[in-house]
């Protein structure tokens, strides 16, 4: 324990000399952060793709439109104050934000929103294809993307809301990056990336002052921020992969907040200085049934399995703090979610039902699941609750690459996985949930519906292409409840919980804020008393 903690106070780098012992307290305006940060691969937010670079991203950069800490269900404006919409046209104008300036001091111009999406277009590395939806090639986004002034001009190709365009645009690699100290940094043609993994050059709330890979992240508070806050001066992120550890560091007074301790022991913690936090996340987690296995094509069964779920039994016991129950597709707490959950377990329903459409039982199912906790777990509720109604599971577990290879060459029967959007906005989902318009095996498409060879009856397949291009807003996200309530009445992907986090955390620490993705985590209004 004492040679950790002298590990914590030497990766610090820039905290004033602290004797061993006053990490029982640990420094004002400091928040200190015990959290598993080794899967990061890239901080660039041109190439960065895990969730710990996620959160790194949206502390450290701005983007012209963005989801921010007061409410991460609001679309706000970001470095762009205000926005004019062409959809006739497929043009939207931005005005940028008077004043803003990044890290180094130097002003935020229309001309690095061009620079920045032009580079995560050329580079062209894992998160390109969301900004690639809009048609942006290489060889076009400097027509696509252009500024005069304090404006930019963004056009993009194919029958989309402008909501959605908003959305992609509020996306990890629409961050804006300052132009003129990355080129600095270029080296042989990279656009700075290599320098960028390293560094930051943005304009958010914090800025990179140290980055270790899997030992540190230290940011600091820009003061010059065009929001409120930060109230704090500085977060130290220091690795801890064990969650023993970080509960032993937490309970100790060593670390402030953390971020990866399992339910057992967020359970055990007797402390009245620590408290605990449950923040809604954006996986949905589902029972499928493969349309090419015969026994599982009766709509009947669809429906009656929806009552075989015992859905509090498991959240009361075996995923106590990390799922709730959530019965729709696009998840709580985001724009569009429909959160009804009509169904409860009852088996007797379940079995009337079935015998009432004329189905044989017992029917014997192979189940696939990932071969971890909570999910072979999960499997064996759903095998036991399920066997009351002569629905027999024999669960078939496995790693998760054969797990997710049998999902993709359609060759389970039945599977329990786990799905989360690409990006915010509904249609990341409902593509995947709602949509198939051609179910062919060498039509292969990343999508559950597909997956699951769910041929999508063409009412909810123009549904859902008709609210991708609907351009009122509200009418949109109206359009996705019903959307999401007709796939709940009806479909053979059963989708049970919505992923929750929880984070411990001193009782003195408030205003953390933690959305439903790793985008959505925001320290700027974080305090400690």
């Amino acid at each position: 324990m004492k040679l950790l903690k002298s590990a914590l106070l030497a990766t610090a780098l820039a905290l004033p000399a602290i004797s061993p012992g006053a990490w029982a307290d640990t420094p004002a305006g400091v928040l200190v952060v015990a959290q598993n940060i080794d899967d990061i691969v890239a901080i660039d937010p041109a190439q960065a793709y895990e969730f710990t670079s996620g959160e790194l991203v949206t502390n450290i950069y701005d983007r012209l439109v963005q989801y921010d800490a007061e409410d991460p269900t609001v679309l706000a404006p970001g470095l762009a104050t205000d926005w004019s919409v062409d959809a006739e046209n497929k043009t939207i104008i931005f005005t940028m934000r008077d004043g803003a300036t990044f890290h180094s001091g130097n002003p935020v111009r229309a001309e690095d929103v061009v620079y920045s999406f032009a580079r995560v277009i050329k580079l062209n590395l894992t998160p390109a294809f969301i900004l690639t939806q809009l048609g942006w090639t290489p060889e076009n986004v400097g027509e696509m993307v252009t500024s005069e002034g304090n404006t930019v001009t963004v056009k993009y190709e194919g029958d989309f809301s402008p909501a959605f365009v908003l959305n992609v645009l509020a996306a990890r690699p629409a961050s804006v990056v300052d132009e003129m100290t990355v080129m600095e940094h270029d080296v042989d043609g990279d656009m700075g990336n290599a320098w960028l993994n390293e560094n930051s050059a943005g304009s958010g709330p914090f800025s990179l002052q140290a980055y270790q890979p899997a030992q540190l992240v230290r940011l600091a508070a820009n003061p010059n921020y065009f929001k409120e806050g930060p109230k704090v001066d500085s977060v130290i992120i220091q690795h801890v992969a064990e969650a023993a550890t970080q509960q032993l560091l937490l309970e100790s007074g060593d670390v402030d907040m953390a971020k990866n301790l399992t339910s057992d022991q967020i359970g055990s913690i007797a402390s009245d200085s620590i408290k605990v936090e449950v923040f809604p996340q954006a996986a949905v987690h589902f029972l499928s049934f493969n349309q090419k296995t015969e026994s599982l094509t009766p709509p009947a069964v669809w429906e009656a399995a929806r009552y075989l779920v015992n859905y509090e039994g498991m959240t009361d016991t075996i995923i106590a703090g990390q799922m709730e129950v959530h019965q729709a597709f696009w998840p709580k707490g985001f724009p569009g979610s429909y959160d009804e959950t009509p169904f409860t377990y009852d088996p007797e329903k379940a079995k009337q039902i079935l015998a009432d459409a004329g189905v044989e039982t017992p029917i014997t199912v192979s189940l696939d699941v990932i071969n971890a906790a909570p999910f072979t777990d999960m499997a064996q509720s759903l095998q036991a609750s399920f066997a009351d109604a002569g629905i027999n599971f024999e669960i078939l577990p496995g790693t998760g690459s054969q797990v997710i290879t049998k999902y993709r060459e359609r060759s389970h029967e039945a599977m329990l996985l786990y799905w989360g959007p690409d990006f915010m906005d509904p249609h990341s989902n409902a593509k995947a949930f709602a949509y198939n318009s051609d179910n062919s095996d060498d039509n292969y498409a990343a999508t559950t519906t597909w997956r699951n060879a769910w041929a999508v009856p063409d009412e909810l397949n123009e549904m859902t292409n008709t609210a991708l291009t609907e351009t009122d807003p509200d009418k949109r996200l109206e359009m996705y409840r019903t959307l999401q309530q007709r796939v709940q009445e009806t479909s053979p992907i059963v989708i049970m919980f919505q992923a929750a986090y929880q984070v411990a955390m001193n009782e003195g620490v408030s205003g953390y804020v933690n959305g439903a993705t790793s985008d959505f985590v925001f320290y700027r209004l974080v305090e400690k008393n």
